[in-house]
């Protein structure tokens, strides 16, 4: 294997991997090194299942990404030949008077997408799997529906090796040099030389760039997912949308039963902070592991709250503010960082990879990122210059 590449890209999960095949069918020939071998369930990717969303009551700057981002996922389902994306539709309940929710109406009526909005009587009469208290409100999205994950990661894998990417895997990176002409990044094995190099490691980009002396304000929490036996009549994929709760302090998540899975469904808000290295990926260990999901599938959909089918550990990386950073080091610009995905960014991670390509290869992203800079201000509190960059 060479010791010189043009780019390297430190993690090869749902960011590091699609910027890689984006890169090499460019005809860029970048490194892409991994500490296991992805898919892995070591990550924020496993699990199966990912909602994608355009209405976005996490901001309406999100919505032309994740338009864009849906296109480059059909795109991909194509030239693969693996199904990819299941228009199952999107239903998204709020408590009365829910910020989120009211943000997913506006941000769908600015870009003129297609959204039902439906009393919680109306809900319940639609989707008898549902129980929705008076006043609960539903903004229901077609054209959105559920990703499969590890399938997407495996196309992007196999596509860009066949473009020519060189992938390293099982190999953890140990430290990043930064150079004012270049960066060498060391492995447990061997040393690489790079003019550029993308970090998208996850929820150990913090750590990478600690070792650096550079402090991100980037935090890993673990996460459960858990898929319980139900009623399939009532919630297989065929009839039953993929949803999302906003219930005040409370944000749940789910998807309906593909193929006799069960539901799953898992809390967005939570989870404990940890070291990516020592955290506990056993499912069970807390009460709160089953004990949140299943209250919360009691209350509301009330015929998935069966025997538990299995469960599964994650981690979220989560900046401040849980927007995203995508940006250059503001010392090193042949530096970018791809982090801070909190949760909600796998959707986006073929928009992201083609990004992070774009801004090897012509400078820029067509898209706008300034929303994701390393220095913004608002919730990141004046911008990183606290965090010693």
């Amino acid at each position: 294997m060479n010791r010189h590449y043009e780019t390297v890209i430190v993690g090869a999960g749902s960011m590091g991997m699609a910027a890689g095949y984006f890169l090499a069918k460019s005809g860029k020939k970048p490194l892409v090194i991994d500490a296991y071998d992805p898919p892995h369930r070591f990550g924020s990717h496993h699990g199966d299942t990912r909602i994608i969303r355009h209405a976005y009551g996490e901001g309406r700057k999100y919505v032309p990404f994740a338009l864009r981002a849906q296109e480059l996922w059909s795109e991909l389902e194509k030239e693969s030949g693996r199904k990819l994306f299941s228009q199952t539709g999107v239903l998204c309940v709020g408590a009365p008077g829910s910020p989120f929710t009211e943000e997913v109406i506006e941000s769908a009526r600015q870009f003129n997408l297609s959204l039902e909005v439906l009393t919680s009587d109306e809900i319940n009469e639609r989707w008898p799997g549902l129980k929705l208290p008076e006043g609960f409100v539903g903004c229901l999205e077609t054209d959105s529906g559920v990703l499969f994950s590890e399938e997407c990661i495996r196309s992007y894998r196999q596509l860009g090796l066949d473009y020519g990417m060189n992938l390293l895997t099982n190999t953890p990176v140990q430290k990043i040099d930064m150079h004012s002409d270049g960066v060498t990044i060391h492995t447990s094995n061997e040393s690489y030389q790079a003019d550029s190099v993308i970090v998208s490691a996850g929820a150990w980009t913090g750590d990478l760039f600690k070792r650096t002396g550079i402090e991100l304000p980037l935090q890993p929490i673990r996460k459960t997912v858990a898929w319980f036996e139900c009623d399939e009549k009532l919630y297989d994929f065929n009839c039953f949308p993929a949803f999302t709760f906003h219930l005040g302090n409370e944000h749940y998540y789910g998807f309906p039963s593909f193929n006799g899975c069960g539901v799953k469904v898992g809390r967005h808000d939570g989870g404990q902070k940890v070291d990516p290295d020592h955290a506990n990926r056993e499912f069970g260990i807390y009460p709160e592991d089953e004990g949140d999901v299943r209250s919360f599938l009691e209350r509301f959909l009330p015929n998935a709250s069966g025997r538990l089918k299995q469960g599964k550990v994650c981690l979220y990386t989560l900046t401040p503010d849980e927007h995203f950073i995508i940006d250059r080091h503001p010392q090193y610009s042949h530096v970018i960082v791809a982090s801070g995905f909190s949760g909600h960014g796998f959707k986006f991670s073929s928009a992201v990879g083609e990004a992070l390509s774009e801004m090897i290869t012509k400078g820029k992203a067509k898209h706008d990122l300034s929303m994701f800079s390393l220095t913004r201000s608002g919730h990141m509190q004046g911008g990183l210059s606290q965090y010693h960059l």
